[in-house]
């Protein structure tokens, strides 16, 4: 069958909690590519997150601009279960390795932030830009 002989179904419109949950999924993917650990159980933490992230915004729509934050989040507590710390700061050269934490833990713009070094490392989805960070606000 000729592919062009294929009916052509119109694209449905992608709605605000779905484009939410994608970018969610996409950038949370490319945090855990840039650190290597892009393994199939652990997108499957994803997916599971994204799945649960969907019923909690359908919930509450106004909380769409939250979801990418909350899914980073999701996924390294269930890494930490797992695997262990991550994503592990690149800015401290020294003393203990530690993770990078998600900041605003509820809101919008979600970055990854040291704490002990008390800087801006990247934002969610960018962690393969990362380099000695900016001050926290």
């Amino acid at each position: 069958m000729d592919p062009s002989d294929t009916p052509e179904t119109p694209d449905a419109p992608v709605t605000p909690l779905e484009r939410a949950l994608h970018v969610a999924r996409a950038l949370v993917l490319a945090d855990l590519a840039a650190g290597r650990v892009a393994a199939a159980d652990v997108v499957s933490m994803v997916e599971d997150s994204v799945a649960q992230r969907r019923w909690w915004v359908e919930q509450w729509p106004q909380g769409a601009e939250f979801v990418t934050g909350l899914v980073a989040q999701d996924v390294q507590d269930a890494l930490l279960e797992t695997y262990g710390r991550w994503p592990l700061c690149p800015v401290c050269g020294s003393g203990d390795p530690h993770a990078l934490e998600v900041e605003p833990e509820l809101g919008a713009d979600p970055h990854w932030v040291c704490h002990k070094a008390g800087v801006r490392v990247a934002a969610v989805g960018a962690l393969d830009t990362a380099t000695g960070g900016t001050p926290a606000p």
